[in-house]
């Protein structure tokens, strides 16, 4: 059968707007038919169910009105009745629809210009659709692209399938663009829109270094060479932390490259940003050390719970080891992901001696004893009464000076005291309001519960309530800085597990929860984990 001239440019045209576009023909063709059922509608009246057909292949287009098939017809334009149905299918039933064929109609000017913007609608979707789907998966790449324009400082780029946007505070500062400059960005962030896809890039994102490195350094891009972390200062310094799989590879000179010549073109990529290029090691402390490169450390004290570590630095070192503006010491937080205190060793020492003069003060105060024997007992490594009173007679008796008659006053006035202060902060916690039913719950001494009761948990209910952090205190990070929110058992050394402990004793004494419930929830635990290691180890 030839096919007229007007099907076929039909067929041409959808072929067209398909390549231009880069999306699929059956849309277009499909958004022709959606523009042919509008016009048609409005010829025959908007109450008729018209559809229209356009054949892929030849571009022959039929036209059909549908009409159900029901026992009494209501509205001729929409229905048919069973008898006439029947006569045109002998099958039909009530609820189906019968297609009419409807005649070829001549498209007036209204009626086209109307069918032209359901297309344009349409393909305007479909592309939207297509750059929404193709760019949602490169997210965490790097792009490139031309700067189409500039607006209020945001950058829009053109990716040639899709455009994209870097914002003002997403661009490394004092950096400029403009039309026409090719440009290389993070994809950070795609998000369908009412105005379409948007498609958010950055300079600024630390790990827009780390795909640079990947794709200057071959050993990064064949996972020989692992990026652990990166901290920037974009377009001042950054800190990026890295580690070899293969103990025969140097991982930092691997990235630095023959001469600098690797590391150098990220930083000419980065205009001119200073990069320190750190072994990452899996001890934290040494971690850490390597991380306030180029400075110097003497010792580390970390704090494992709170997530904290006091780096001590020679004196000559402190404005090293903080850095401009403290960015040395800041860039090696986030690299690291702990709070760090830099401290010199005249600071430390200074500290050391006074917390031996308060710890002699308080047992010379609390034992009753001259200053020597106060002394002696902190230089011992004695941190409180408690040690004191609890500690084997035999340690307190081996210290120099010291007899067995001598250690056993000294832990005898010990208990004395704690009895008495405990009796002192029991009158305090009963005047607070805090329950009797709290000094049940395993690991609760008198002194939290003033603490406890200060804070507004007076009753067990209250307790059983909390959460670990209302106890232990939290630390908040907001635009890498660290801010620390005190809990009310802070400055007793509770640990995160054991106020989770606590909370659950109170829960189980409260009622709330029983023995048998927790060993259940344990087994189940066990069981999942058992099962999920079963299918890992298991031959694919």
């Amino acid at each position: 059968m030839a096919v007229s001239a007007n099907r076929l440019e039909l067929l041409q045209i959808a072929d067209a707007v398909a390549r231009e576009k880069s999306i699929d023909r059956m849309i277009v063709i499909e958004a022709m038919e959606d523009a042919i059922q509008k016009a048609a509608r409005s010829r025959y009246g908007s109450e008729t169910d018209v559809r229209a057909e356009i054949n892929p292949k030849t571009g022959e287009m039929r036209l059909q009105r549908l009409l159900k098939v029901v026992d009494v017809v209501e509205d001729p334009a929409k229905d048919i009745a069973l008898d006439e149905a029947r006569g045109r299918n002998p099958a039909a039933q009530v609820g189906d629809f019968i297609a009419e064929p409807l005649p070829p109609m001549d498209f007036g000017r209204i009626a086209a210009q109307s069918a032209k913007q359901v297309i344009v609608q349409k393909v305007r979707e479909a592309e939207r659709d297509r750059q929404y789907d193709e760019y949602k998966d490169r997210i965490t790449e790097i792009v490139n692209g031309q700067v189409k324009r500039v607006e209020y400082g945001n950058v829009v780029v053109d990716l040639g399938r899709g455009e994209g946007i870097i914002r003002r505070d997403e661009l490394i500062p004092r950096e400029t663009f403009r039309y026409g400059d090719r440009v290389r960005a993070y994809v950070y962030d795609v998000r369908r829109e009412q105005r379409g896809p948007q498609i958010f890039l950055s300079r600024t994102h630390p790990q827009f270094m780390a795909k640079l490195f990947a794709q200057e350094v071959p050993e990064i891009y064949d996972g020989i060479i692992e990026v652990k972390s990166v901290a920037r200062d974009p377009g001042s310094r950054a800190k990026i932390a890295v580690i070899s799989r293969d103990s025969s590879i140097d991982p930092v000179g691997a990235c630095v490259g023959m001469r600098g010549s690797r590391v150098q073109a990220v930083v000419n990529e980065l205009q001119g940003e200073k990069i320190d290029i750190i072994p990452w090691n899996p001890d934290a402390a040494t971690f850490i050390v390597n991380a306030l490169q180029p400075a110097e450390v003497a010792k580390v004290v970390l704090d494992e719970d709170a997530e904290r570590i006091e780096v001590v630095v020679p004196d000559d070192q402190l404005s090293l080891a903080i850095g401009r503006r403290g960015q040395n010491v800041r860039l090696a937080s986030q690299l690291t992901g702990w709070d760090i205190d830099i401290l010199t060793e005249q600071e430390e020492s200074e500290r050391r001696q006074k917390e031996f003069q308060e710890r002699s003060g308080l047992f010379i105060e609390a034992l009753d004893v001259d200053e020597l024997v106060g002394q002696l007992l902190a230089s011992e490594g004695f941190a409180s009464v408690e040690e004191i009173a609890f500690v084997d007679l035999g340690e307190l008796a081996s210290i120099e000076g010291f007899d067995e008659e001598t250690a056993s006053e000294l832990q005898n006035r010990a208990k004395e005291y704690l009895e008495r202060r405990d009796a002192e902060l029991d009158a305090e916690r009963k005047a607070l309001g805090v329950s009797d039913d709290l000094k049940g719950v395993e690991g609760v001494t008198t002194a939290m519960l003033v603490a406890l009761g200060k804070a507004d948990i007076k009753s067990l209910e209250d307790f059983a309530g909390s959460i670990p952090d209302e106890l232990t205190g939290y630390t908040e990070r907001k635009d890498g800085e660290s801010t620390f929110h005190a809990g009310a058992l802070d400055g007793f050394g509770v640990t995160r597990a054991d106020a989770e402990a606590m909370i659950m004793s109170a829960r189980i004494k409260a009622g709330w929860v029983t023995e048998a419930d927790l060993a259940a929830k344990a087994e189940a635990e066990a069981a999942a984990a058992a099962a999920a290691e079963a299918e890992q180890s298991a031959p694919a």
